[in-house]
Formats: structure tokens, sequence, C-alpha cells
């Protein structure tokens, strides 16, 4: 209390000035209600984790990222699947949004109606404090998603909004007219176009316009309000005491509103997360934070605390540009790209740490920028269509099978859905029975988990990519999915699928026992803890992307790897930075081998780890 207790203060000041003098005494008789109340199993583990605050940046560190329902069917059969997890190496699990939802659409889960209440039909409170305690005895950590722009409108803050309750009269952002609206949509984006134009729905039964950055039944809260800020608090601190370890703060970007903005990324969402921070540094120490922020490279950053001062903000945020980059660079064969924009992406603290996925739940926007685009002499616009048409199938010669969401007619913009293993040649190799092709497919399937385990950060593998599981095209025959085609790449768990990973000479052997092998190496490497600097290193070949690792006392490691078509021979003088220093691989993957000069042969989507003799 007295080490973080003045970071919440100032911060609450900061953000609602001396009129908070209320609010102050509230949460801190609040925090002192959780720790008496936590457990002595969570008590413990506050007191590892705080003797231990890089936890989460182990080397031996992999996130699996799934829907309950889909991986399972519940929160209890969860519990009867650890095993599968530990021996893919998982230490933490993301379980997609559980808190019970409205009925019908639901934005996949993210139009809360209660945060005090799990899905009935994924389980109870009591299912998922079960699950928790059940991954802890296995040192493995829990993390959900909790919603934090936004509720549904059937939550009973926003019905207690509508009846008059004066307690959440001001719990939301209500217009009686479009002037106030109209004045914020001049510099507001629309984050889905196609089907949830502007940002405001008109409440005919009330006659008042509500702020819906999302949809229409997702209603923005007003963090303005002291009060909303408090409620919040009060959510985040119950779920600690359930025993879920990480919190991945959904939309989080949105929170503060100011007029002649885009209200994205505006000063006060930081000083209200790094009060958050502290908030959860006090009362429950074993919590951590993830942000979804999906922002430009430049706004990310102070999402983990980089800047003058450094803060304690998330301690993980999404690193969406790698991802990006990635699938542009199997698209083009070619890495300078990913390179020039990794580059100049700025340093992060070395207590927070990157989250780095190959895919997730949603589709893949296109965040390439135009600066990072003319650093190539191309036009930003040209390549970002140029991904729609090459992982939708369009472009001559490609072999990904993904599809165009939310198409902008007015502007051409669009962005892409698919599973990884569809994305990257796997499902179109399996129609044409090309056994040359699916074997190229599942080496870029490799390439691109082998980059992001060694890349920096904590690394998470979306349900499925372990077995090559492909696009679930069963999404078009539910009524409640068939609109939003991002379900194809949110498939049921095969479990008949997972069951051949016994058996070699399959696909499902293949990559799984890839993907565990390479995790294992990971963990064996204290080069890739997590708070090691990445270094971002230009070669003598655009198709070769190379990286380095180091972590304090510990010499770097390296990465090579061959984004190209071709066979790339790289020498042992190729790197500038070894000085003549002799490199021996301890990792080497689709053909990677030393050739008779001692350097290496890489061939197609081959890729090295390498360190210092």
């Amino acid at each position: 209390m007295d080490r973080r207790w003045p970071d919440v203060d100032r911060h609450v000041r900061s953000l609602y000035g001396a009129g908070v003098d209320s609010v102050l005494p509230d949460l801190h008789k609040r925090l002192m209600a959780t720790v008496a109340n936590r457990s002595e199993l969570l008590w413990n583990l506050d007191h590892q984790r705080e003797a231990n605050p890089e936890w989460f940046q182990s080397s031996k560190a992999l996130g699996y990222v799934c829907y309950t329902e889909r991986f399972a069917g519940s929160l209890p059969k969860v519990q009867d699947r650890l095993d599968y997890l530990q021996e893919l190496g998982v230490t933490y699990l993301h379980l997609m949004p559980l808190l019970r939802p409205r009925e019908g659409e639901n934005d996949g889960g993210y139009a809360v109606a209660a945060y005090d209440e799990v899905d009935p039909v994924l389980g109870t409170m009591d299912d998922l404090e079960s699950l928790a305690a059940a991954l802890h005895e296995r040192q493995m950590s829990l993390c959900i998603d909790l919603v934090v722009n936004h509720t549904a409108r059937e939550h009973p803050w926003a019905q207690g909004a509508l009846n008059g309750d004066p307690t959440y009269k001001d719990f939301y952002l209500v217009f009686p007219d479009r002037v106030r609206p109209d004045a914020y949509e001049r510099t507001l984006r629309e984050v889905f176009p196609a089907f949830a134009p502007g940002n405001f729905t008109w409440q005919p039964d009330h006659q008042v316009w509500v702020w819906t950055t999302f949809h229409e039944f997702q209603w923005d809260l007003n963090y303005a309000n002291p009060k909303v800020f408090e409620a919040m608090v009060g959510v985040i601190l119950d779920l600690a005491n359930r025993g879920v370890d990480v919190l991945r703060l959904d939309a989080v970007a949105f929170l503060w509103k100011r007029l002649g903005t885009d209200c994205e990324n505006q000063p006060e969402v930081h000083a209200m997360l790094t009060a958050l921070r502290a908030i959860v540094a006090i009362a429950a120490p074993a919590m951590i934070f993830k942000a979804e922020a999906i922002v430009s490279p430049e706004d990310l950053v102070p999402y983990l605390g980089a800047g003058d001062p450094e803060r304690r903000e998330a301690d993980l945020a999404y690193h969406n540009q790698l991802m990006v980059m990635l699938w542009s660079s199997l698209a083009t064969g070619e890495a300078r790209l990913m390179t020039n924009a990794l580059e100049r992406l700025g340093p992060i603290p070395e207590h927070a740490a990157w989250a780095t996925y190959a895919r997730c739940h949603d589709d893949i926007g296109w965040a390439v920028t135009d600066q990072d685009a003319s650093s190539m002499g191309w036009n930003g616009f040209s390549h970002r269509r140029f991904l729609n048409d090459f992982y939708s199938g369009r472009f001559a010669g490609s072999f990904a099978m993904g599809e165009l969401f939310q198409v902008n007619e007015l502007t051409g913009d669009a962005r892409i859905s698919g599973s990884a293993a569809s994305l990257c040649g796997v499902e179109r190799a399996v129609l044409d029975k090309d056994g040359v092709a699916l074997d190229a497919a599942l080496q870029r399937l490799e390439l691109l988990y082998a980059v992001v385990l060694a890349y920096g950060g904590t690394p998470l593998l979306y349900m499925g990519d372990e077995l090559a599981m492909l696009n679930d095209r069963a999404f078009a025959d539910d009524p409640d999915h068939a609109d939003d085609n991002r379900w194809l790449n949110r498939p049921f768990m095969d479990w008949a699928a997972a069951d051949r990973r016994r058996i070699p000479g399959t696909v499902e052997h293949r990559i799984f026992h890839t993907l565990a092998h390479i995790a294992r190496s990971r963990g064996a490497r204290p080069e890739l803890h997590g708070g090691a600097a990445t270094h971002v290193h230009r070669l003598f070949d655009g198709r070769l992307f190379c990286f380095s690792r180091k972590h304090r006392q510990h010499e770097p490691m390296w990465m090579i790897a061959n984004f190209g078509e071709d066979t790339v021979r790289v020498g042992a003088q190729s790197v500038p930075t070894w000085k003549g220093r002799s490199q021996r691989s301890v990792l080497r993957g689709n053909g990677a081998d030393d050739d008779s000069g001692g350097g290496w042969v890489l061939p197609p989507r081959a890729y090295l780890w390498l360190v210092s003799e």
C-alpha cells in the first residue's frame, strides 16, 4: 500500500480532480476487503509472484487461446483436457469471453450482460474458480477477457440508466439529440462500417442517442464518471479473488472520449490503466493485465508503460504488427518490409512484454502504414489491397483460402478471415491432393510459429493451429454467425484430429510435435526470456529476416529465417555484428543445414536459431 497507493491517488486525481475525495476512501476500503477475502492459496501465489514478478516472461511460457465451448464444451470439461495442453507445453490458458453475454447476437461474447456470472452454457463462477485452482496446481495460469469499454444494453447498469436509477444515470454516454453526436462523428472512425455504421444508436423507446462504437447493442461506458471507474475496479478485484491471473482488457484504446479527436489512445486512458494496475498490485499481486490495443505502432508501446517516465501499465500487449508483417512476408516472399517496420518500433520497458502470435480469433486488419510501404517504394493502399487479394485466393498463384471481411465499398478497404492453416495453403493442398504443396504449406505454418516463439515476449498459440485445423465453413449454417465470416477461424476442436497426433506420418503428428519441440527448445534458452531486448538486423538478402535476443548477462541468440522461394546461403561473415565470432545452431527447421564453408544453407522457409560458440 505504501509503495503503490500514491500512484492510485495521483492518477485518479488527474482524471477526476479534487471531487474524487469521496471516491478514494471507497477504493481504499475495497482494496482492504479484497485482501481480507483472498484465499490462502491465492495469498501464497501473490507472495510467489511478488518475489518473481517476471513469472509471465519465462522462456518456458506458452499461451493457448480458445473458446471454452469450442475447445471442450464447458469449464468442467476444460479441466479434463489439461493433460493435452501440458503435452503441448502450455503454461497459460486464455479462454475467450465467458462472462454471461446478452442472448442472441452478442459479438462473439463481447456484449456482456453480467460481469459476475459465467455464461450458463459454460458453467458457473464456482466452475471458473475450480478451473483456476486446477491450473495453478499444474503451474499454469488462467487468462480471461474483460470487456472494459462497453456493456450489453441488457446489463443491469444500462437498464438502470434507462429506467432513471440515479446510481446509473451517468454510466453511459446518452444524448437527447444529434448535436453532440454529429460533432463527435466528424473525427471518429467506423469500426464495422458494413454492418454497424456510425458510432451512435437511436433508442426509440426513450428518445435518446447512445454511444455505441461497435454494435448497437454494445453501449460505451462513460469513464468521465468516477463511479464507473470505481465499479470496474470492483469487477476486476472480484475476478482476481476467483483466481484469474491475467485480464485481457478488451477495446481498451476507446475508454476516453474527447471532442475533436478519434477518441482513441487519449492520455486519460493511460492514466486510468496505470491507476488500475497499481490497485491490482496492492490487492492481488498475482494478477497482471494484457491490453487489447490494436492500434498503430507509435500508439501501441505506451500501453506497456513506455515513455518518460516509464509507467506500470499493461504487462502484456498484442504485437499486432509482427503478426501482420509475417503474413505480408509469406505473400511477397521477402522480409524487407518486416525488417523496416519492426526496426523502427520503439523499445518497451523490461518489466513488460509483447504477446506474440500468428493468428487469433479475429480478422486480420492490414496494419501496413503508408510510411512503411513507402520505405519499399510501394503504395500503402495498393499493398494492402494485394494482401486482401492474395489471402482471399483471388491473386494468381495464391496458396491461401481466406475470405474478405468488412469490405468498404467506398474506400476499398477490407480485412481477411481464415485459419492459420488455410491461409498457409493447407486447405488448398488437401483439396488438390498435392503432397508437395501440403509440405510447403506446413513449412509456412512452422516458420510462422518459429518466429513467434523466438521474437520476444509471451508467445500465444491459437486453438487448432497445433493440428493444422482448416477453416470451419459450417459457420454459415448457424443463423447467429452466418453474417460474420470471422467464424471461419473459430472452429470446434477436432478431438479425432487431436488423437491423430500420436500417429506418425499424419499432418497432426507432424505439426503438433514440431510446435511442441520448438516450445521445449525455447524453454531451454535463457536468451528468450520475455524481458530480453529484441534487435532486428539487416542482412545481405532481402528474403532473410534476422533478429537477435539478449537477456542480461547471457550472450545473444540469433534467428535467421528465409521467407523466399529460393535457397539462400548464409556465410559465417554474413552478419557484421558477429565480428567474426563463430555461431552454432540450437534449432534448425525446414531443411536448414550446415554448408562446407562453415556457414548455413537455408532452403525456402528454413530457419535457424544460433548462439555464439
